[in-house]
This record gives C-alpha cells, sequence and structure tokens, in this order.
C-alpha cells in the first residue's frame, strides 16, 4: 500500500492594506473580522488587514481600528513589504485615488477599487499596468454595489455574445422616482427625501444629473461588448425635469418612469458602433425593472445564448459595497484574475460612436403651455414639420393653474425628429419652462 501524500503545506496569509476609511472602508474592516474563519475557509488562506490609511487617524468611525498598523502616507501601503493588496476606497476620479492605484499597480500589488469614476475615466490605463506586472486589478464594488454583476458578465457569461445591457444603475435617482410614484411628491420635495435618508448627497449633480450612472455604464459596455472605455461617449440626461404630471401620465399609458444607462450595438456586426445613453424612460408596467422599489439597482443582459440575464440587489451603503470588496480579495486569495475587462486591452475595440437620433421608437413628450387659443395648432404644425407622428394626445390642468399640461405620445420615429420638434417649440412664447421627452422602451 502506497503511503498516503504528504498534505500540503499552508498557504501564507494574503495581507491587505485599506486606503480610505470611511462608511465603506469601515464596512470593509467590521466585514473581514467578522467572517473572519468563512472568508479563510472560501479562500484557502487567511486574510489579514496589515495596514490603513485616511485623511483624519483620529475621527471616531465606531470601529476599533488600533490592532492594524497606521500609515500618515498613502505611499507607504506601496512600498511597505508586508503588503499584497492595496484596497482603495478614496474616491475621485484621479488626484491620491489614480496616483496610489498607479503606483500599487506598477509596485506589483494588487488593487481593489470601489471608485466607478476612476475606472471609468482610467480604467484602460490601469488595465495595461496590471497586465504588464501581471497582478490583478478588481473593481466588482464600482457597478452595482453588492450585486455581483461584474463577475457574472465577465465569467459567467463570457461565451456569449451580449446584444445589450441596460438597468437602474443609480440607487438615488430610484428612490426619488419611487417617492414621486408612490406619494405624489415633486421632484424637489422626493430629493429633499432622499438627503434626509441619507440617498443623496448635499450636493446631488452627480446622482441625478446621470453622471454617477453613465461612469457605470461605460464599464458595464466594455465588459459586454469588448470595446475601450469612453465615458465621453456617453450621453446621460437626469431627472431634474421631471414633474409629478409624468409619473401620473407614465401610469395610465401602463408605464413607469426610471433612470435607465443602456448600451447596445447597432446591428448584429461584432464592429457596429456602440449607442450608450443615460436617460428617463418609460419602462412598460410588467418588465421586472418597473418592480425594483427605491434605492435598489438592476442590470439586465442579454445574451444570444443563455438569453436575458436580471440581477437586482442593493447598490450602495457599507455593507453591499464592503461585500462585493472583500469578494474581490477572496478570487486574489484564490489566484483567480484574468484581463480586467475579460480580454486583453489591446484585444479591445474603439467602437464607433452611435448616432442617438437616428434610434428609432416612440417617444412621451410633454409641455407646459399657457392656456390660450391656437396653442395646440402650434405644436401640432411643429411635429408635423419636424416628421413626428402624433399616437394620442392628453390635455391637463397643473396642479397650481401656472399652465395646461400637454402630454403626446408619438408614433415610432428617429428621436431626431422630437429634437427638431422641441428645438420649433422652443421658440415659442406660449411654451411655459422646459419640455420633457423620454422613450417609450420596447423591452
Amino acid at each position: 500500500m502506497s503511503p498516503s501524500p504528504a498534505p500540503a503545506a499552508p498557504r501564507p496569509p494574503l495581507r491587505v492594506a485599506l486606503a480610505g476609511i470611511g462608511v465603506v472602508g469601515g464596512g470593509v474592516v467590521k466585514l473581514l473580522e467578522a467572517n473572519r474563519d468563512l472568508i479563510a475557509r472560501r479562500a484557502g488562506r487567511t486574510v489579514e488587514i496589515v495596514a490603513l490609511s485616511a485623511r483624519d487617524r483620529h475621527k471616531d468611525r465606531g470601529i476599533d481600528l488600533s490592532p492594524y498598523r497606521w500609515e500618515d502616507d498613502l505611499g507607504a501601503l506601496v512600498t511597505a513589504g508586508d503588503v499584497d493588496v492595496v484596497v482603495e476606497m478614496i474616491g475621485g476620479a484621479d488626484g491620491m485615488a489614480l496616483t496610489l492605484a498607479r503606483q500599487a499597480l506598477t509596485a506589483g500589488k494588487a488593487l481593489v477599487t470601489a471608485n466607478k469614476a476612476m475606472i471609468a475615466h482610467h480604467g484602460l490605463d490601469l488595465a495595461r499596468i496590471a497586465e504588464e506586472r501581471d497582478t490583478p486589478l478588481k473593481y466588482e464594488a464600482a457597478v452595482a454595489g453588492g450585486i455581483p454583476v461584474i463577475k457574472a458578465i465577465r465569467e459567467g457569461a463570457s461565451a456569449n455574445q451580449i446584444a445589450r445591457v441596460y438597468g437602474i444603475l443609480n440607487g438615488t435617482c430610484n428612490y426619488i422616482l419611487t417617492r414621486m410614484e408612490r406619494d405624489g411628491a415633486s421632484f424637489a420635495d422626493a430629493l429633499a427625501a432622499a438627503q434626509a435618508e441619507g440617498y443623496a448627497e448635499a450636493d446631488p449633480t452627480f446622482d441625478v444629473d446621470g453622471i454617477d450612472a453613465a461612469h457605470k455604464l461605460s464599464i458595464l459596455a466594455a465588459l459586454c461588448f469588448g470595446t475601450r472605455l469612453d465615458i465621453d461617449a456617453v450621453a446621460a440626461d437626469g431627472i431634474r425635469g421631471l414633474i409629478a404630471a409624468d409619473i401620473r401620465e407614465a401610469e395610465a399609458l401602463g408605464h413607469r418612469v426610471r433612470l435607465i444607462g443602456m448600451a447596445e450595438r447597432d446591428g448584429a456586426e461584432a464592429n457596429g458602433s456602440l449607442y450608450q445613453h443615460v436617460q428617463p424612460c418609460l419602462v412598460p408596467a410588467d418588465h421586472p425593472l418597473a418592480y425594483v422599489p427605491g434605492a435598489l439597482n438592476a442590470v439586465v443582459a442579454e445574451g444570444n445564448f443563455v438569453g436575458r440575464l436580471f440581477f437586482e440587489g442593493a447598490g450602495a451603503g457599507a455593507g453591499p459595497t464592503a461585500s462585493a470588496i472583500v469578494a474581490d480579495i477572496i478570487d486574489i486569495a484564490r489566484d483567480e484574475y484574468g484581463p480586467a475587462f475579460a480580454m486583453p486591452v489591446d484585444a479591445l475595440d474603439a467602437a464607433p460612436v452611435a448616432d442617438p437620433g437616428a434610434r428609432v421608437g416612440k417617444h412621451y413628450v410633454r409641455l407646459i403651455v399657457e392656456d390660450r387659443i391656437g396653442v395646440l395648432a402650434e405644436i401640432a404644425t411643429a411635429m408635423r414639420d419636424a416628421g413626428v407622428s402624433i399616437e394620442s394626445f392628453i390635455q391637463r390642468g397643473t396642479d397650481d393653474d401656472d399652465g395646461v399640461v400637454i402630454a403626446l405620445v408619438t408614433h415610432e420615429g428617429p428621436a431626431s425628429a422630437i429634437h427638431a420638434a422641441l428645438g420649433i417649440l422652443a421658440a415659442s412664447d406660449h411654451v411655459v419652462g422646459t419640455p420633457m421627452h423620454m422613450p417609450i422602451l420596447a423591452l
């Protein structure tokens, strides 16, 4: 009888340094402490925090950080001989976060980040450094918080040609729209509620103007279509212009309003132009996205063999984001990593930018106009001259008697025609404020 093989020597601990100990950083510390044994069993080795760095060493974060070495200099995390992984949670597309990321990867340290702005703007540069040094670049937490959508698309659906990817990518906007839908609240009141609940910042620009969602969409598009990140190619329109009447009219049409980020190749060719747009849309009430409430996120990817994949969950917060960060750390502990964007940087193509005006579909158009003779004829003439065919028309008074709400649904036609019609009407003395138009999605 041959002797049993000797047990494998235990692997050394994976040593982690955390940069930025805010809400998310504190969540990572708590998670690594609370689930230490489970993580070690799943990773095949222990995961140890060896160093921390943040702007204010003495800030009360509600957790005991005394067991860990504190570094006032971020650069010390990179040069330390006992650090294998640097976790960047500083935030911002540039500045200290980007400097740290570049230095860490150049030094051969694995990098984990939750920084969607940095990845959207500089992901290709960072991925190239990671490839040259054969070191991991992981960013699961940068898109949709705790939802493992990056791993699912990058690995689970990697054999599929993705037709399109779309979803609710910003929890703040979804919370605001849910309050407007549920309570009949104005945008301003729903935003104030989101700020009071901690879902929106004091300056909500990045969220409500669609910039945050655009960062996430650009990352998803690169993964799904094998294209180079191009944040400048993502058109972003937010939800500031919505009023309560838009929510009511959408419901009357059997739809709900959601801020949707969508990326799609034009045509079936692998080298077709790429459409990337974040904008409020009317979503059919029977589509799963219509049932995503509050601050949740949801992503849909459509593969040519796997069909429609739907992911829903918490898109932000200490727990969900920490969960995604630690999942990346566990992958690194297992030596499970590959190209950051599912294929080497040189294999990513530079997709031509699709003309958003050429996209054909139905649209919802809302105007507030003065209540006087001839206004309806003026609207109809503008639509006709721009080549827009009207399917249905609703007229209602506003709650504050400030004018009359006109809501139109168009027949299918190019988006450029809608823009042309609204350009004509913008010159009218009878149109009050800025018109709103939203695509009616056929999903």
